[in-house]
């Protein structure tokens, strides 16, 4: 089984709209907080509450495993901080129910704005975060790879998935708001404005299901992974392809021209066609699932 955390946020309902009856590595249990979570979740308030061992699903998730989609991007320092405690409260249950792994959301927001080698950050770079959130996901990785095993079951395989931008949640597409152009950063010497690092929806999913099927196999996993299609694409050109009308405001010195993580370990785990970098390939995999609601003229 596959306890999925953080269910009823961005990423969780990309993967329940793509894994839901036709594409789950097997058994389900979607977690989330508050009140109205749909029957069958199971309601766990992951920063008040322990781990909820007496549910009919604990045992089994023995041997399962926990894929924490859990996370904070918005507010102060104190705020990000809950990505530490989410990233750990999955570390610890899935200790407790005796899982075999647990698969971390980190970001690209890790590696900051310094330039890599070859123009692309791997997962051996040199971390250097500019945000908080950035920061939190880098003292996340840090505790949760120096866990100790505890009493009971000992401390499943733990990976980092350092996640690039997703389209659809996203502030760029995922943003879009209905007749109000898009401004972007202009960057010299490149019309598209920024280039980023991007994933189609459902690729994310299929990617994901890849993951869990490698571990229910024994396949050794590595503890960092930049999740990401090949290449960069510039944000113009999603926004084109999206139909949506932008133009560039004024010089900003802070912009980051180019962020793009190298998948050549994904690759290695999940091969990943080139044309899944297309910005025409992305934006059809979101309207597919019916996340495109922001009434943008068609591509």
């Amino acid at each position: 089984m596959i306890c999925v955390m953080g269910a009823a946020g961005r990423l969780g309902r990309i993967l329940n709209a793509v894994w839901r009856g036709r594409d789950a590595p097997g058994p389900v249990l979607w977690q989330g907080r508050g009140p109205g979570l749909p029957p069958g979740w199971l309601g766990w308030d992951v920063l008040r509450e322990d781990w909820p061992a007496g549910h009919p699903a604990a045992a089994a998730l023995r041997d399962g495993i926990f894929l924490c989609l859990s996370g904070v991007t918005r507010g102060d320092a104190a705020a990000m901080a809950q990505n530490v405690t989410l990233a750990l409260a999955a570390c610890d249950a899935a200790r407790r129910c005796g899982a075999r792994h647990v698969f971390l959301c980190s970001s690209a927001a890790v590696y900051g704005a310094g330039t890599p080698a070859g123009g692309a950050f791997s997962e051996t770079d040199a971390l250097a975060p500019t945000s908080d959130y950035g920061r939190a996901k880098v003292e996340m990785e840090r505790l949760a790879f120096s866990l100790p095993a505890g009493a009971g079951a000992g401390l499943p395989g733990i990976t980092a998935l350092r996640i690039g931008n997703v389209l659809g949640a996203d502030s760029l597409i995922g943003g879009m708001v209905p007749n109000r152009p898009v401004i972007l950063d202009p960057v010299a010497g490149q019309a598209g404005g920024p280039v980023r690092s991007y994933i189609g929806p459902a690729t994310l999913a299929h990617v994901l299901r890849a993951l869990c099927d490698r571990v229910q196999t024994g396949a050794e996993m590595p503890k960092l992974l930049n999740i990401a299609a090949p290449g960069g694409v510039a944000m113009g050109d999603l926004l084109d392809a999206a139909g949506q009308d932008w133009r560039f405001g004024p010089e900003n010195p802070q912009v980051l021209p180019r962020v793009v993580l190298q998948t050549t370990a994904l690759q290695a785990c999940v091969p990943l066609p080139a044309t899944a970098a297309s910005p025409a390939a992305m934006v059809a995999e979101w309207r597919g699932l019916g996340m495109d609601q922001t009434g943008a003229r068609g591509a």
